[in-house]
């Protein structure tokens, strides 16, 4: 924008001058602007089944049990939030989670919720948030995490005849928008896309686009991801944390929704640990 005309549009009409800026200084056009429509949102006053369903499947050699409907208190909804925990029940049971190839997890006394909005609510790019907080942190073990799944993933439940494509390929892809690992790690949590490597099956390179980000998990913060052109730009608190350059057209697929907490290695808990999430939406730009 002219300078000049900046000067005269100030002090015509009394605007300060940074609304014409953007946050970093650089001019705008004060006619741009960017409208998000909510098409999807949940702030959890129940466990609504038109949104979301249980998940039950062993990937990440988790060493928990994921376990449907809330046994063992996994999964609550209580005061307008969904509580997802790591419960140990201090006693082995049976695990009827299998891999996608068939394989069953051994008995384990450590059991999980993990929920998805697979086949419920889906969408193609967009911006997707979550509000949530941790009671407790930084615990070897920890794996809670808030992610996307390209709708044809043909791992478990397989429920619709499109549903064969094999992790991260284009249908299958992965976006990992709050992942907390653990292992004395506090105040901590990782986010970014997982790269499909040399176009292979099951070959995901986790961490060439990932970034670690400290924030205060004990207390609630949003947590988003949004498609901006050919980029996808990660948010905490409406401020961006990271950019993965150029891979927004990467993942053009349907992609829905994941809230789990897993634990990851053998390492002992007591207890419980929970992710409160207060609410989940998905938008799209006008």
């Amino acid at each position: 924008m002219n300078r000049l005309l900046i000067v005269f549009l100030v002090a015509f009409f009394n605007l300060p001058q940074s609304s014409l800026y953007a946050s970093d200084g650089s001019e705008t056009n004060a006619d741009t602007t960017d409208v998000w429509v909510v098409d999807f949102f949940d702030d959890f006053d129940t466990f609504n089944p038109d949104n979301w369903q249980d998940q039950r499947i062993w990937v990440n050699n988790e060493t928990q049990c994921y376990v449907p409907d809330g046994k063992y208190g996994t999964r609550e909804v209580s005061n307008g939030t969904i509580k997802m925990k790591v419960v140990n029940i201090g006693e082995e049971i049976v695990c009827d989670n299998f891999d996608k190839y068939g394989k069953q997890h051994p008995n384990t006394q450590y059991v999980a919720g993990r929920i998805c909005s697979k086949n419920k609510k889906e969408f193609i790019k967009g911006k997707w948030t979550a509000r949530l907080k941790l009671s407790g942190n930084g615990e070897a073990s920890m794996f809670p995490a808030w992610w996307l799944l390209g709708a044809q993933n043909n791992e478990p439940p397989v429920q619709e005849a499109d549903e064969y494509v094999c992790w991260p390929l284009t249908g299958s892809g992965e976006i990992d928008i709050f992942e907390h690992h653990g292992d004395h790690q506090k105040d901590h949590y990782t986010t970014g896309a997982i790269l499909n490597a040399d176009s292979c099956c099951d070959k995901g390179d986790w961490w060439s686009m990932r970034i670690g980000v400290d924030a205060t998990l004990n207390e609630y913060h949003e947590y988003s991801v949004e498609w901006e052109g050919s980029d996808l730009v990660y948010r905490l608190d409406g401020k961006e944390v990271y950019r993965n350059v150029g891979q927004g057209d990467k993942y053009p697929e349907k992609m829905f929704a994941i809230l789990n907490y897993a634990k990851i290695t053998d390492f002992p808990m007591s207890g419980e640990w929970v992710m409160e999430v207060d609410w989940v939406k998905h938008e799209y730009r006008k």
